[in-house]
């Protein structure tokens, strides 16, 4: 929360230099303030207090694991992010990433938050004693590239050698094969879209997620 104050106090301060403003008055009076704001404690998360939800989309699938991710860009291309949340059918969290890309697109984001998290996930299940061939993961994106892109794209892509209709590579093509790579070392995984902005919580999450961290780093 502090670099959300800190963020806002940065475009207020811009905003009053632009108005003629005595400069070296305002410098202090803001360095003053800026002080203030990081001596404040850390402050707890609403997903702190109270958690975050049962994974609704697998209910009736208790041996199914849940991603949920969500990525987005600024000025696409321009700095980007994306986020990932995994959590079993019981709600427990077993992973969640957050990662910036200084100049990227929104589609790379959104392929690279469900290839994160399956890379992750891919390291964690052994780990729990648990194998990923016998495991199901169901991927949640409120990105239609994406779903329709693993769901039916890919498949003839690669009958064409990797091709398009127009024989010319798809965009991203590295990340739809190493997409395409790492689904193979589960028992299956199911894409599924949902729309975004539209109150689903782990979407928000993500969501939230991704551009806090592009806040961070607009300072």
């Amino acid at each position: 929360m502090k670099k959300k104050y800190l963020k806002s106090l940065g475009s207020l301060e811009k905003w009053l230099r632009g108005q003629a403003v005595d400069e070296a008055g305002l410098k202090a009076a803001f360095e003053t303030i800026r002080s203030a704001i990081e001596s404040l404690p850390q402050e707890s998360t609403l997903e702190e207090v109270v958690g975050l939800p049962t994974p609704q989309e697998i209910i009736n699938e208790p041996a199914t694991i849940a991603l949920y991710s969500d990525g987005g860009c600024r000025g696409n291309p321009g700095p980007g992010a994306y986020a990932f949340l995994i959590q079993e059918f019981s709600g427990s969290i077993v992973a969640e990433g957050v990662e910036f890309e200084g100049h990227t697109t929104n589609n790379k984001m959104e392929l690279s938050g469900p290839l994160k998290g399956l890379t992750e996930l891919l390291q964690i299940l052994p780990s729990q004693g648990k194998d990923p061939l016998l495991t199901k993961v169901k991927i949640i994106t409120d990105s239609k590239y994406v779903v329709e892109g693993m769901k039916s794209w890919v498949n003839g892509w690669k009958a064409r050698g990797w091709k398009k209709a127009d024989n010319k590579a798809p965009e991203n093509l590295e990340l739809w094969q190493a997409l395409d790579q790492v689904r193979n070392h589960f028992m299956e995984v199911e894409w599924m879209w949902i729309k975004g902005h539209a109150g689903h919580p782990q979407n928000e999450y993500c969501d939230r997620k991704a551009n806090e961290v592009m806040d961070d780093h607009s300072i």
